[in-house]
């Protein structure tokens, strides 16, 4: 159930951190990977250490913010790995400032980056998947879905949040029965299962990988 050899996955943001552990993740559950991400030596680096897992990656250079960027990372996936199954939009970027001090431009980009870019990746790798006959999408949100922090309150907005934590890393451990930040690697389990048959009738819904912090909310 959990095994995805065959199938071909577009992971943005997939150079590094959070992405990258996911694309090992899938990577090791046999998928074929395509990280897209806007520093080329990165998506080198990603690429060597995927395929050092027995799988075919390529790097794509691309602006997820742009729809012609955005077709044509899409249009290289299934050209050089032969389709689309997966798409994981983990493209994600952050400006820490307080609320009054943000520009226009800089409002912008962050929504662009988190909210816009997903959309746009979902539309182009939706004729795909239907050509075979169908796909898994995995976006990923942040804990500020579930509260917000001073310094970031257009990140929080574009997460769902509107509450305000300013002392944000002292509260979240203490908050968290696992007493730690979640690494990388912590998402590739949840990454293989919602990505594999295992999770055909899990669809809509969120699910917290955080240590447990959600439930200790309420």
């Amino acid at each position: 159930m959990f095994n995805l050899k065959g199938k071909v996955a577009l992971v943005t943001g997939g150079n590094g951190g959070i992405g990258l552990g996911i694309a090992r993740g899938l990577a090791r559950a046999g998928a074929g990977i395509a990280v897209v991400g806007h520093n080329a030596d990165k998506n080198a680096s990603a690429v060597k250490e995927l395929e050092g897992l027995g799988v075919k990656a390529i790097g794509v250079v691309a602006d997820v913010t742009d729809r012609k960027q955005v077709d044509r990372a899409v249009a290289e996936t299934v050209a050089k790995l032969g389709g689309l199954d997966i798409l994981v939009a983990n493209a994600g970027t952050n400006i820490r400032k307080k609320p009054q001090d943000y520009t226009s431009e800089e409002w912008h980009q962050v929504v662009d980056t988190n909210l816009t870019s997903m959309f746009l990746c979902c539309q182009a790798a939706h004729p795909e998947m239907v050509k075979r006959g169908g796909g898994k999408v995995v976006t990923i949100g942040s804990m500020t879905s579930l509260f917000g922090f001073d310094v970031a309150p257009i990140y929080a907005a574009t997460k769902g949040a509107r509450q305000i934590i300013p002392t944000l890393h002292d509260k979240v451990v203490d908050r968290t029965p696992a007493k730690r930040w979640g690494v990388p690697e912590d998402f590739e389990g949840i990454a293989v299962f919602l990505c594999s048959d295992a999770s055909d009738f899990v669809t809509g819904t969120a699910i917290p990988v955080d240590g447990g912090f959600y439930s200790s909310l309420f």
